[in-house]
């Protein structure tokens, strides 16, 4: 599977370029120490420097001058949160015994696009479950499919039945609304069933130095079209801010796929490929390490757009109507006539 390779070439690369930045990194176990282990750290191996103009220098000025020798674990903890925050990251966190940093911002401060009381009444109580995947055939005979995780595994026997027992529906609707990632076997397993043929669907690269801007050549990603059930289908994938990670690199290669269309809110982003290091006393950092492109060789880090931009509004949900499930549903009706 390409997602695999694609992962075992890269951290076998991350390893041998963190292993050289690593040659000069002495720290003891102080605050000033694992503070400075921690900037040096991100500053020769995060991969969005440049992409989103950040002064790591600058931020280093701001946030060491605040670092006292006799800071408790918890103040110190706060401080290099507070530090890596500046990255405006949901792939970047900090974690100890007591907590763990997370940015969030990414999805709170839009939005959300989705209401799981209203979502659950589209599938009633005669859903089936396959891999993870809430699917029923709605009223209308459009499939309906939903899919909170990529870290829920989808074999091909699963995708086999779902299609399947869809084959019979004008179209189906994919909704991805509030899955923050997971695998990218999953992304590949699933996406195949909609492409008739191998298909480029975006670039990755990874750091090869210290400096910011020491990147691999691109490195391309394809999907390949599954040698069985293939759907063909209209197919309406439903997005909002908080599509992330995985879930953010399913909606950029469905967009390729010969008939879907991305309907809602633009997705979260998260391209990194995320990579992990320890300090000096213990904490563990989780950083973006290798970005992801687009076929145009585009960043894909804040989002991806969607087709047909479509918002939740108040008088829907007043009618307990879910506006981005209304809106596919009618796309898919439109398209099957048309055809």
């Amino acid at each position: 599977m390409i997602a695999r390779k694609i992962k075992q070439l890269f951290i076998v690369s991350l390893l041998l370029a963190f292993n050289a930045g690593c040659d000069n990194m002495r720290f003891d176990n102080d605050p000033r120490s694992n503070f400075d282990a921690l900037w040096k750290i991100i500053d020769e191996n995060y991969c969005f420097f440049e992409y989103k103009q950040i002064d790591w220098d600058a931020v280093y000025r701001k946030y060491g001058a605040r670092v006292k020798s006799d800071m408790g674990n918890y103040a110190l903890f706060e401080l290099m949160s507070e530090m890596l925050s500046e990255l405006k990251d949901g792939h970047v966190n900090l974690i100890a015994s007591h907590d763990m940093s997370r940015y969030w911002n990414w999805s709170e401060d839009y939005p959300s696009n989705f209401d799981a009381d209203i979502q659950k009444k589209y599938l009633g109580r005669d859903y089936s479950i396959a891999g993870g995947m809430f699917y029923k055939i709605l009223e209308d005979n459009v499939g309906y499919i939903y899919y909170g995780s990529f870290s829920n595994d989808v074999g091909d026997g699963n995708m086999s039945q779902i299609l399947s027992q869809m084959s019979i529906c004008k179209g189906i609707i994919i909704d991805v609304r509030n899955n923050g990632g997971g695998s990218l076997t999953n992304v590949e397993r699933i996406a195949s069933r909609f492409f008739n043929e191998k298909t480029l669907v975006g670039y990755i690269s990874h750091k090869i130095g210290k400096g910011h801007n020491d990147f691999s050549d691109f490195y391309p990603k394809y999907i390949n079209s599954h040698d069985k059930i293939r759907y063909q289908k209209p197919v309406m994938v439903l997005t909002n801010r908080s599509c992330y990670s995985a879930t953010n690199d399913f909606v950029n290669a469905m967009k390729h796929a010969p008939n879907a269309t991305i309907v809602g809110d633009k997705t979260g982003g998260g391209s990194g490929l995320p990579f992990s290091s320890e300090l000096p006393n213990g904490w563990s950092v989780r950083f973006s390490a290798s970005p992801m492109y687009d076929a145009n060789k585009q960043h894909i880090e804040f989002g991806i757009d969607p087709d047909v931009q479509v918002s939740m509004t108040d008088s829907d949900k007043s009618k307990g109507k879910d506006t981005i499930i209304e809106k596919a549903r009618e796309l898919i009706q439109s398209q099957s006539a048309s055809r």
